[in-house]
């Protein structure tokens, strides 16, 4: 037996072509020719981890992100839970805020959701003609930019349309990142897989009845007592049972025929079984703990017979947990601007009061 690799297109009239396999001929003694090829490694499903590889790239004036931004904006509304736990969390920040002349409700809640979404927030100091400073201004974090220069910051909306914030006048509030210290990045980053996972099943799932395949099937004619004129008044019927007058009865009369002469198969139960309610669940409790949000804060209807518990002890829990701490990081501005600008109304703790 001899072995031999190449093209199999040109060794064998026999064999079919393969793209980006890896192929060997072997030639059998009776003349014939058998293929055995591979695939490659498998390829794996996850790109988180090409994170870990990613750096803030300097362009010769401001550091470009680590993740498209764009992205996150268009994510931030993929799953219905993704976004609602987001802005839960600023909604709570934003009641519990105590305004400031300096710094509003409006600035602080624009601030909080920029911080949620992308892990950046950012806000200038501008100041008046004698120095005195004025009420802190909120800028998109989707387009500012940091410089190399400490204190420089860029606000980029495309090509040439790049405005510099005097030197020291904006306040970078930015999540810990691992593999850099120029950006930060937001915690919901591992959950994203499935957000899209649930915005890719809604969206297969209305296609899917807007085409109509709902309510196709196969009518499977083998008997050979049915003519083919009788076949074509029964298709006449099939086609006047739409519209005005559907949903009647039709009657076949095939004597002699064979019980499985007729068979009606629906191409709607078979495409439809693409497990839809359990790709929904799954996703959805992957970004739910990914947030570390109750179920019952969100509106969700429990499908167990005990519920969720009760929703003011789930909520104060919640907020020792998740809002106290972002509370905190939100402090930072305190410091950066020399006044207690970031207030909360000072609630007790469940701990506390346990």
């Amino acid at each position: 037996m001899s072995k031999r690799k190449g093209n199999l297109a040109h060794r064998s009239t026999h064999a079919v072509p393969l793209a980006d396999a890896d192929a060997d001929l072997m030639t059998q003694p009776g003349g014939g020719a058998v293929a055995a090829f591979s695939f490659g490694d498998p390829e794996p499903v996850s790109r988180i981890q090409l994170l870990d590889y990613v750096e803030s790239m300097f362009n010769g004036r401001w550091y470009e992100p680590p993740l498209p931004w764009e992205g996150l904006a268009s994510a931030f509304r993929a799953s219905p839970h993704h976004g609602s736990a987001i802005f839960l969390k600023r909604n709570l920040l934003k009641t519990m805020f105590i305004p400031h002349p300096r710094l509003s409700s409006a600035t602080f809640g624009a601030m909080a959701l920029d911080f949620l979404v992308f892990g950046n927030a950012y806000v200038e100091q501008p100041r008046a003609v004698t120095g005195r400073p004025l009420a802190l201004q909120h800028a998109l974090a989707k387009f500012t930019r940091r410089g190399e220069e400490a204190g420089r910051y860029f606000f980029v909306r495309g090509w040439h349309q790049e405005h510099e914030f005097p030197a020291g006048s904006v306040f970078h509030l930015r999540e810990d990142d691992v593999n850099q210290e120029v950006y930060g990045l937001p915690e919901y980053i591992s959950a994203l897989q499935s957000a899209w996972l649930n915005e890719s099943a809604t969206m297969f799932r209305r296609k899917y009845y807007a085409n109509g395949s709902h309510a196709g099937f196969i009518l499977y004619l083998s008997d050979a007592q049915v003519s083919t004129t009788d076949a074509d008044a029964l298709r006449e019927a099939l086609k006047g049972a739409k519209g005005p007058g559907n949903f009647r009865n039709l009657f076949l009369h095939a004597p002699g025929g064979k019980s499985d002469g007729l068979k009606l198969i629906p191409v709607s139960e078979v495409a439809a079984k693409d497990d839809f309610a359990a790709i929904k669940n799954v996703s959805k409790d992957d970004v739910l703990a990914a947030h570390r949000v109750p179920p019952g804060l969100l509106g969700i209807v429990p499908t167990n017979a005990g519920g969720f518990g009760n929703a003011p002890d789930a909520l104060g829990v919640f907020i020792d947990n998740e809002i106290r701490p972002l509370m905190q990081r939100f402090r930072e501005l305190n410091e950066w601007a020399g006044e207690e600008l970031v207030r909360f109304v000072d609630m007790p703790s469940v701990a506390a009061t346990a």
